[in-house]
């Protein structure tokens, strides 16, 4: 105390400098402040903000700047300021308590809305004076009472005979004030809500005004009695009252029992909050109403740990520990020193509000926060509360644990650690291992998350490590779980500040539980409870120490009587102990020798286990995947490479692949793409610090390990995985996209790594696996395009397979292109007759092969000699299409342009190589759709890629070396064994792929012809055939419409007969059409007369007809006129003639042409005798056009009229005379000059 008084002179200056407080307005209780993003927790006229909690302790002036004047005004009547308290303390406590029964008659007033602000004003002038008259007193008692002590038998100045009563007058007052406002909790219900009017301003009513006054008072009599404890030499004691135990009533005894009584007062309130409480919301809902009762608990924490460092009072804490511990005794046994009142749950309330109060001692003297502010404990208490709630007489359930221990878990991370919790806890949870601690209305979403993985094994304990624990641990965990961040969280803290010894203590206490007979009892539940443990140990303390005392105590368990959920749980375990090394970055070398012994075991087994052994394939398999994808997160999160991950990587997975159906496969395969991966991005990142590197030997050594460990690694994933995917290039079973991903995840690796790669791959591993997987064309088309468009994405492997001298990358890559856009309808090569697909073209292709085609497509035109033949074409690259189909056709339309505009000899040679590698065995990539019924969409693709091919290509094809390949393509497609067999009838399919693109592979053939080099029999042989054949197939029975316009034969010389290369097509059409189809047999007319009639007349509509075309087809169109009488025949043979005679005008410049002349001459000669009436009319018809023709004829005509006569020896015919002279009639001056002479002779 004297220290305290000596220190107020010091700080008196500092302290008003420090706070910067006017201290124009005494301090009170006030929640009505607005605390948003100020982060204020008090208002700032409360007795910590304004710092007259720290002016107490210090035993300062309460109120420096205040009561300075000579008079004071208190209750509206003035008091001399150094003599008030004396000569008048019963008054003015008397009017003190008519002021407050005045507060308390407002509580009755009608509090309507137009009279809540008279009211809020009255009652808070009301209260400002009682704070004001109680702080006065605290100011009376610091600066003017100067208590001596009086001799007997001394007269006194009767002044200082009533100050020497004032500290018992005091002491009476402040006891009878207490007891006339009563006890906290006995306030009637009232609403500390505020009102609020248009100007915002808080308006209250009186009831908020009367809560807060009690307050003050309970406050300020504290103040009061402390300040008064300070100041006198001597115990003042009442006169008036005595205390409870009939003992006299001290100024130290009053305070001791209000302290208690206001503590008592604070935890009845805290209680009726209690009852509302969820277990779930126990750390989010505080225990205080309001603002101001979680001040007056601060304020209590600091006063009384103050006066206990004084001996005047108990600590804090053991005031709250004796009332707390009466809310378990019997209400007939306790003493109650307050109006404590039952509760439903006293252990629960405990430690809520032990967890809270707590809490509050982060609070310093000012009211600002300080979590690093060290705090007194209370472990203690805390102890004894933990015994009951994990004791089996209290019954405590899991869901009440949970609330208990997540308030245990707030105190550990308020407090110094405590070993001693964790022993008690462990001692109730190691005899309950095999308990789920669950709750059965909420569902544990912690526990599956554990069941799933190792890693989530390892994310469980993370979460029990973290320093800031979340709130909703209650429904996410277990009580066991909350048990584990409780020893977690105290380890720590005590390994951070006493060393190893506290694990040492606790490791002792848990491996004493375990032992062989403890083990076997262990269920899955106790297992993983088990494991959680451990990893738990492992993360704080030594992960070496407990993963071996682990190993050992997972030898007691025979498999043979686990059940599988217990093997996979154990499994799970040990892979999260390694990961957790790898995560340490730690040697796995005896983890994984141990762990890859077992997996090789497990692998040897599922591969000698027949496929009817489902049970036991499908055991061995939950086991193995454990395994997998444990290794896979080894790979993924080890920081580098050592041997003993090569470990892990054995010939179980030799053993293992062959086994697998294609769901497990897809597994492996997953997992072997994400090793391929990490191992490539570690080989990237030591290239990276191989360039960095400064010459350090030790670095170098560190570097050149790396290397090796990434080089046995690969060499592994080579030795078990790479053979399996070269032998199941063709199979059904591995996924086709995973095949592809896998087979470019080991190129990639060769490039990276070539030295590893297997012998039979050197010495270019990486052209080696290309050739395998992306050149040779027995693979599936959607392996190849998949795998090529992973091989082209690499800029560094495509740069530098693009100039290598040794293979031509990019023909041979075009050419797997052109083989996967051939064959993408083609769905299974192995099964002949359902591979195809027969609907709409844009249907018949699945999705994800067309999206994989168009990439591969924009992939590939990125190409350098790609883009040089485009260049070279003048073709714009962006005019190129990314649609398979349409590139294909551009890229073969550029590739023909750029060999007709290259001039040198050597160059068109070299060009014509390249190209005919861009091709390979292009026959052998379209063979699947001929001759099948169910290919529309195939052959249609392949009859038009074709037809492309051989007309852009025709300079190509017109060279010796590509007409090999011209002519098996010709064969294949157009004249195959089946077209040539007349009376056998083609695929409708093949016949529709045909007449769209013949008139392509015409065009094309016609230019071979003209252009080939060697004058080849042959090519023109081919010509006919196709020609020949086609004309009769797509010749229509009749020619009705336009069928016969439509012809293909037809279509391939529109628009291109005034090119010289189709002159030859027509010339080869003419000659076919006189071989084949209008060649009379005998006077048996040929089949279709009609509509070959009709082809010849839309043959001359649309070409030139020269002369010569004439002379190989009037004869029979002659014919057809004589021999023939059906209608339509006449008619069409009619209209030829006509056109044929107008062709042969145009063509003769005015004269008749000789040829004309020589074919009529033959008509007339070979009919004449027969047929001479059809003769002379067809004759008329010609006349009609020509009539100079007809002239030339008349010798002729003169003369088989007399050989007729002769021959029938009849004389003179005078019926076919009559008829000859009609026509002679039509012939002008020499018609009439022939029919005098016939008239003039005699026979």
């Amino acid at each position: 105390m004297d220290n305290c008084s000596s220190l107020s002179t010091f700080l008196t200056d500092s302290l008003e400098l420090e706070l910067g407080t006017e201290w124009c307005k005494p301090p009170s209780f006030s929640c009505a402040f607005d605390d948003r993003g100020s982060g204020k927790r008090f208002s700032g006229d409360s007795y910590l903000s304004s710092g007259s909690l720290k002016r107490l302790i210090l035993n300062l002036d309460p109120l420096p700047t205040n009561f300075e004047e000579d008079t004071v005004e208190i209750f509206g009547f003035q008091w001399v300021t150094e003599t008030a308290l004396v000569n008048s303390s019963r008054e003015l406590f008397h009017l003190f308590r008519q002021q407050l029964y005045n507060l308390e008659t407002l509580l009755q007033a009608s509090c309507d809305f137009g009279q809540v602000s008279a009211l809020h004003c009255k009652a808070d002038n009301i209260r400002q004076q009682c704070i004001l008259f109680l702080h006065y007193v605290k100011v009376f008692i610091f600066r003017y009472l100067k208590v001596q002590t009086i001799e007997r038998d001394v007269p006194v100045h009767s002044y200082e005979a009533l100050e020497a009563q004032l500290p018992s007058v005091l002491v009476d007052q402040c006891h009878g004030l207490l007891l006339y406002i009563g006890h906290l909790s006995e306030l009637p219900s009232i609403n500390i809500g505020a009102f609020a009017n248009q100007n915002h301003i808080k308006l209250f009513p009186p009831s908020w005004h009367l809560l807060h006054l009690h307050l003050d008072i309970h406050w300020l009599v504290l103040e009061i009695l402390h300040i008064l404890g300070e100041n006198l030499k001597h115990v003042a004691y009442g006169h008036q009252f005595m205390n409870v135990a009939d003992d006299s009533l001290t100024n130290i005894s009053l305070c001791g029992e209000h302290c208690e009584n206001l503590l008592c007062d604070l935890i009845s309130l805290s209680l009726n909050r209690y009852d509302k409480v969820r277990p779930s919301e126990v750390l989010t809902t505080h225990h205080c109403s309001c603002s101001c009762i979680k001040e007056l608990w601060v304020l209590l924490i600091h006063l009384l740990n103050h006066r206990n460092k004084w001996s005047l009072s108990e600590s804090f804490w053991n005031w709250m520990n004796k009332l707390l511990k009466t809310l378990f005794e019997k209400s007939s046994d306790r003493k109650q020193p307050g109006p404590v009142v039952n509760s439903r749950d006293p252990l629960g309330f405990s430690w809520w509000i032990i967890t809270h109060v707590a809490s509050l001692y982060q609070f310093d003297r000012h009211g600002l926060l300080d979590e690093m502010r060290e705090m007194e404990s209370n472990w203690n208490f805390v102890e004894e509360l933990l015994k009951k709630s994990i004791s089996v007489q209290n019954g405590v359930l899991e869901e009440q644990l949970r609330m208990h221990l997540l308030c245990c878990l707030t105190l550990c991370d308020l407090w110094e650690p405590n070993i001693a919790i964790v022993n008690i806890l462990w001692e109730y949870y190691s005899k309950n291992m095999n308990s789920s601690f669950s709750i059965s209305w909420l569902p544990l979403k912690g526990l599956a998350n554990i069941i799933k993985s190792p890693l989530s094994m390892i994310e469980m304990v993370k979460i029990c490590c973290c320093d800031k624990q979340d709130h909703n641990l209650y429904k996410s965990s277990s009580s066991y779980t909350i048990f584990l961040c409780i020893l977690a969280k105290v380890l720590k803290k005590a390994m951070k500040n006493h060393g190893p010894h506290p694990w040492k203590q606790v490791k002792g206490r848990i491996y004493s539980k375990f032992h062989q007979k403890r083990m076997e009892e262990l269920t899955e539940v106790g297992l993983q409870n088990f494991f959680s443990l451990f990893l738990l140990l492992a993360a704080v303390a030594e992960v070496e120490d407990v993963a071996s005392h682990v190993l050992d105590l997972l030898n007691f368990l025979k498999s043979a009587s686990m059940t599988l959920s217990q093997r996979s749980l154990i499994w799970k375990g040990q892979m999260a102990f390694l990961l957790m090394y790898v995560q340490k970055n730690l040697d796995i070398s005896v983890l994984a020798e141990k762990f890859s012994g077992a997996f090789r075991e497990k692998a040897k087994e599922f591969l000698v286990s027949k496929n009817e052994e489902i049970g036991q394939k499908q055991t061995l398999w939950t086991l193995l995947v454990i395994y997998i994808d444990g290794v896979q997160e080894v790979f993924e999160t080890s920081h580098c490479l050592h041997p003993s991950h090569e470990k892990l990587l054995n010939d179980g997975f030799t053993m293992l692949l062959p086994a697998c159906r294609e769901s497990e496969l897809r597994i492996l395969l997953n997992f072997l793409q994400a090793v391929l991966a990490r191992v490539r991005r570690m080989h990237q990142q030591l290239c990276q610090e191989l360039q960095t590197e400064n010459g350090d030997l030790i670095v170098q050594s560190s570097l050149s390990a790396k290397e090796r460990h990434l080089a046995a690694v690969a060499n592994s994933l080579w030795k078990h995985f790479f053979s399996f995917l070269k032998c199941q290039r063709m199979s059904q079973i591995v996924p086709l996209s995973q095949l592809a991903d896998t087979a470019a995840d080991f190129t990639l690796l060769a490039m990276d790594l070539p030295s590893t790669a297997p012998s039979d791959l050197q010495p270019q591993p990486v052209i080696s696996i290309i050739r395998l997987f992306g050149w040779d064309d027995i693979i599936r088309p959607q392996v190849v395009a998949r795998y090529l468009s992973h091989v082209l994405q690499n800029s560094t492997l495509c740069e530098a397979l693009s100039h290598s001298d040794c293979v031509a990358f990019q023909a041979l890559t075009v050419r797997s292109w052109i083989r996967c856009v051939l064959q993408m309808y083609i769905k299974n090569f192995s099964v002949p007759d359902d591979v195809f697909i027969d609907m709409n073209p844009e249907q018949a292709v699945e999705k994800d092969y067309m999206e994989q085609l168009a990439e591969l497509t924009r992939l590939l035109f990125k190409l350098p000699e790609v883009r040089s033949i485009f260049s070279k074409a003048k073709v714009e690259y962006l005019t190129i299409s990314e649609d398979p189909k349409k590139a294909l056709v551009q890229f073969l339309e550029a590739v023909g342009i750029t060999y007709k505009n290259l001039e040198t000899l050597s160059d068109k040679s070299a060009m014509v190589t390249k190209s005919l590698e861009y091709l390979g065995e292009v026959l052998k990539y379209v063979k699947p759709y001929l001759g099948k019924k169910n290919s529309t969409a195939g052959l249609q693709l392949t009859y038009g890629i074709m037809g492309i091919l051989v007309k852009s290509w025709a300079q190509i094809f017109a060279t010796s070396k590509a007409q090999k390949l011209l002519f098996r393509i010709i064969d294949c497609l157009l004249l195959p064994h089946t077209v040539l067999q007349q009376e056998k009838e083609l695929p409708a399919a093949m016949l529709t792929a045909v007449q769209k693109s013949l008139p392509l592979y015409l065009q094309g053939m016609c230019i071979i012809c003209c252009q080939s080099q060697n004058p080849n029999t042959y090519l023109n042989q081919l010509l006919s055939s196709v020609t020949e054949q086609y004309i009769g197939r797509f010749l229509p029975a009749s020619p009705h419409g336009s069928s016969v316009e439509q012809h293909p034969v037809l279509l391939a010389l529109r628009k291109s007969a005034t090119v010289p290369p189709m002159s030859f097509l027509k010339k080869c059409i003419v000659q076919v059409i006189r071989k084949s189809y209008i060649h009379f047999k005998g006077s048996a007319p040929p089949p279709r007369l009609a509509s070959i009639l009709a082809f010849i007349l839309q043959l001359s509509k649309e070409t030139n007809t020269n002369i010569c075309d004439v002379e190989l087809l009037l004869p029979d169109v002659l014919k057809c006129l004589v021999l023939v009488n059906e209608p339509q025949v006449k008619r069409l043979a009619t209209e030829n003639l006509q056109n044929m005679v107008k062709t042969c005008q145009v063509g003769s410049e005015g004269e008749p042409a000789a040829q004309l002349i020589s074919v009529f001459r033959q008509f007339i000669q070979d009919y004449s005798m027969r047929y001479h009436y059809q003769v002379y009319s067809i004759l008329e018809t010609v006349a009609t056009l020509d009539q100079q023709v007809v002239t030339h004829l008349i010798s002729t005509l003169t003369q088989a009229l007399k050989d007729s006569e002769v021959k029938c020896g009849l004389g003179r015919n005078i019926a076919q005379r009559e008829t000859y002279s009609k026509l002679l009639f039509h012939l002008g001056q020499e018609g009439q000059d022939e029919i005098q002479r016939l008239e003039n002779e005699t026979t």
